[in-house]
């Protein structure tokens, strides 16, 4: 059985491989000391709760579960406040409680936090007004601030992301737990929304959920039970000198896990074939996501299923496809159909986030909520063409009524963006644009 004394060996047998999207470290004895120090600490998550997760994930594969994926772009250490972290939690479960009506199986919750503290970037560097600095790559590396000292990359803040996660972590436990999820409390909620003028559209869909509701008390169902829900952790698995200290023996196998989340993805630009993120989470048990644009090669990804998943376990891996509105009819069938005929059990997850991003007239970074539900429209009528099954969705949303995302009932307009602009790398769809989403994908789930 391999050892704690082994790991560390374990995963730097191939530590020549190239790691894209890595900061410039300045200081080699602080990155070694912050290291170190993660690899002291206990565990964020545990192999047992990865294990359940891979189930649920592979239900969702099957068409028994849908998967809701929310949260944060990019965490900061500033917005890991108790209220933040709160309206999250608050607005995946509204959205989980009306995806399930819809869908009429369990919607397993996944929130994009407790991790997600670190993003990839398209330069290594910044300029403005002839000063350039490095770029900003997350709270984990340095700080948004545009100044020499805050955008120097820090190791310390790799220590303290882990800390600001397991904060997170311990709140969003008693939150799903403690009752703060009752199924009830959510419906009431979500009865409060559509009054609201501009989504009465909505009222049918949940007058129709009240009716379930009232139906379940008079045949006995136990709300108890309903109380509390499953809540998973995920993150893009970026920053390997965070990954791998975290990366652990479960006792119970020998088998290691990153327990640094119970879901983590590698992205478009950190999925290089011979590159070290695909070796990292080929070596590791836990459920494994992949996201996939329109420019992705069939081949490749059928030699990243044979590398990451190949004995073909369900729930293993995870196709999270950014397509765009524009391209995802035309450019997902060939994907799904040759890995598809492949024999590969992945499960298929829309992004409809990422490729749909521009800049708007006034210059900032935005989305179109009609693009959003657009690409998740094409997303189903792929598969339901196909004949596989559309297993969830990944969305980039906050619980705050912030104004990054153009559209949605409310008509948030290209001059409105500057009310209350926040994020400090992609646009989110607000606690309204979240919900409405999750009532016009109810709608689509019904009809499937």
């Amino acid at each position: 059985m391999t050892t704690d004394a082994d790991l560390s060996t374990h995963l730097e047998a191939t530590p020549d491989l190239p790691a894209a999207q890595q900061p410039v470290w300045p200081d080699a004895v602080a990155l070694d000391a912050a290291v170190s120090e993660l690899a002291t600490y206990p565990p964020l998550v545990f192999a047992g709760e990865c294990d359940v997760l891979r189930d649920r994930m592979a239900a969702a594969s099957r068409g028994d579960a849908f998967v809701l994926q929310g949260g944060d772009c990019a965490e900061t250490f500033a917005g890991a406040t108790a209220d933040n972290i709160k309206n999250r939690i608050k607005t995946i479960l509204q959205m989980a409680a009306v995806l399930t009506y819809g869908a009429s199986v369990p919607v397993v919750k996944v929130g994009r936090m407790a991790g997600q503290f670190a993003k990839p970037r398209s330069s290594n560097t910044e300029t403005r007004e002839d000063v350039t600095l490095p770029a900003y790559r997350g709270d984990m590396v340095n700080d948004f601030d545009f100044t020499e000292a805050a955008r120097t990359p820090d190791p310390q803040r790799l220590v303290r992301a882990y800390h600001a996660s397991s904060a997170t972590l311990n709140l969003v436990r008693a939150f799903t737990t403690g009752g703060f999820a009752d199924l009830r409390h959510v419906h009431d909620w979500n009865r409060g929304f559509v009054a609201n003028a501009a989504n009465q559209r909505y009222e049918k869909l949940a007058r129709d959920i009240d009716k379930a509701m009232k139906f379940m008390a008079a045949c006995g169902a136990d709300f108890e039970a309903m109380k509390t829900t499953e809540f998973f952790a995920a993150h893009e698995a970026l920053l390997l000198d965070y990954e791998r200290p975290l990366t652990r023996v479960d006792s119970r196998t020998g088998d290691l896990y990153d327990t640094s989340g119970h879901f983590i993805w590698i992205g478009e630009r950190t999925r290089d074939l011979g590159g070290a993120h695909l070796d990292f989470v080929s070596r590791i048990h836990n459920p494994i996501g992949v996201k996939v644009s329109a420019k992705a090669q069939v081949d490749d990804l059928l030699r990243m299923i044979d590398l990451v998943d190949p004995e073909r376990t369900p729930g293993r891996l995870t196709f999270i496809t950014r397509m765009g509105a524009g391209q995802v009819r035309e450019a997902l069938p060939p994907i799904v159909e040759k890995v598809t005929a492949s024999g590969a059990a992945v499960t298929w997850i829309c992004d409809p986030m990422h490729g749909n991003t521009f800049e708007s007239a006034s210059g900032y970074k935005t989305r179109d909520f009609d693009d959003v539900v657009d690409e998740v429209r094409g997303f189903f009528e792929v598969h339901q063409g196909l004949g596989t099954v559309p297993g969830g969705i990944h969305v980039e949303l906050t619980g705050n009524d912030v104004t990054e995302c153009l559209g949605g009932a409310e008509k948030i307009l290209d001059e409105d963006l500057n009310k209350r602009y926040e994020t400090v790398c992609d646009p989110r769809l607000n606690h309204q644009q979240s919900l409405e989403l999750a009532f016009l994908v109810a709608e689509m789930l019904s009809r499937d």
